[in-house]
């Protein structure tokens, strides 16, 4: 607490005696103390907004007892609680302190001096019970949003060394919390490896175990072998049976890369196109778009992606790379603003997503606002 800091206390006493003590006590210390009075908890919750401590008589009109101090602590659960017992009352003061208060004062045995040390430390021992609760809820956040990040981003399941995959996730500067973006990587045969990118519109716990939910149920419908073009309509149902709000969306990017005709397949509901780099060329995979998942069943159409060479690589990202601002206006990074920065710079292929995030919160004027999530393939030397 700051030296000289003025404290706002609320007495709740309903002897006129015992209160206008408690003010002469107070006035004798120059204690930087302003003391309001109320003579009932009805009274009191009219008066509680605002106060640092309240300064309770266990004997109401209204209340008796530690009935009482309950009220209070949920009427002022910002505020410190000192509890006033009689000397014959002394053990309902330790159980007060038990029950939540911050401590107990007999009738009786204290002096203005004792009176404003305790209620000073009673504020002090609030504010740092407060203090220890927020730290502990990061600490459960922080380690809830990591149980959610493993199952929104596991491990590529690949054992071929014909491609290289580099993966990167980045929260939104939403309390840095983990929101609904995935991805996953699956080889199902020697010749054939399946990836996605998807992201469940909002951000919060729910979003994130949704995209869990999606992210395993595609890994699961892709190695149980579903035919290609049930498995984007199989997720929007799971999407649709577990979302807690109808108006909840997502939008995902497929690709099926198939080694030994050096080809892939491609199918987006409402996702951005990944970029293809190859001979040093950039440009985004003209797949035809579809709905987004939970807003009206299709099945998205395939585009069917040929290679010119055996080196190249295949950039998928969520929306947060693309949606930040190009300077004080309102235009948007986009895809191809995405695009040319690609094709201007020649960044070393692993260190490329972090590198254009980077890029993306310099020309935003900071950091952005969503996730972003991104899967870059690379087979041969990529450019």
């Amino acid at each position: 607490m700051p030296p000289g800091e003025r404290l706002r206390v609320l007495l709740v006493e309903d002897d006129e005696g015992d209160a206008f003590l408690v003010g002469e006590l107070l006035a004798e210390t120059n204690a930087n103390i302003d003391l309001l009075v109320a003579t009932s908890l009805s009274e009191a919750r009219q008066r509680v907004p605002g106060v640092d401590c309240v300064l309770l008589d266990l004997g109401l009109p209204d209340a008796q007892g530690l009935d009482g101090l309950r009220r209070v602590l949920e009427m002022a659960s910002g505020a410190a609680v000192c509890v006033l017992t009689g000397r014959s009352d002394e053990h309902l003061g330790i159980v007060a302190v038990a029950e939540g208060a911050q401590d107990y004062l007999v009738k009786g045995q204290v002096d203005g001096v004792l009176l404003a040390r305790a209620l000073r430390y009673a504020v002090e021992r609030k504010r740092a019970d407060e203090n220890a609760r927020r730290l502990r809820e990061v600490e459960l956040r922080q380690a809830e949003s990591a149980r959610l990040e493993r199952g929104l981003l596991p491990q590529p399941l690949m054992t071929t060394d014909q491609v290289s995959v580099h993966t990167f996730y980045r929260p939104g500067r939403h309390a840095a919390l983990i929101g609904g973006d995935f991805y996953d990587v699956v080889q199902t045969r020697p010749d054939r490896i399946d990836l996605i990118v998807g992201d469940v519109c909002g951000h919060g716990v729910d979003e994130a175990a949704l995209g869990v939910e999606l992210r395993v149920a595609w890994r699961a419908l892709v190695m149980a072998g579903v035919p290609d073009d049930e498995v984007l309509p199989a997720l929007e149902q799971v999407l649709m049976s577990e979302r807690r709000l109808q108006e909840i969306f997502a939008t995902v990017a497929t690709t099926r890369l198939d080694l030994a005709a050096n080809r892939a397949t491609v199918r987006l509901a409402g996702h951005p196109p990944p970029l293809l780099l190859s001979g040093g060329k950039v440009a985004p995979v003209p797949a035809r778009n579809g709905l987004l998942l939970g807003v009206r069943p299709r099945r998205p159409v395939a585009f069917d992606l040929e290679f010119d060479t055996r080196d190249w690589s295949l950039l998928m990202y969520t929306d947060g790379l693309i949606e930040g601002r190009v300077g004080a206006g309102d235009d948007r990074l986009d895809v191809p603003g995405l695009t040319d920065l690609l094709a201007n710079e020649a960044v070393p292929l692993p260190e490329l997503p972090g590198w254009l995030v980077g890029r993306a919160e310099q020309l935003n004027g900071g950091p952005l606002a969503d996730d972003v999530a991104m899967l870059l393939v690379t087979r041969g030397d990529g450019r």
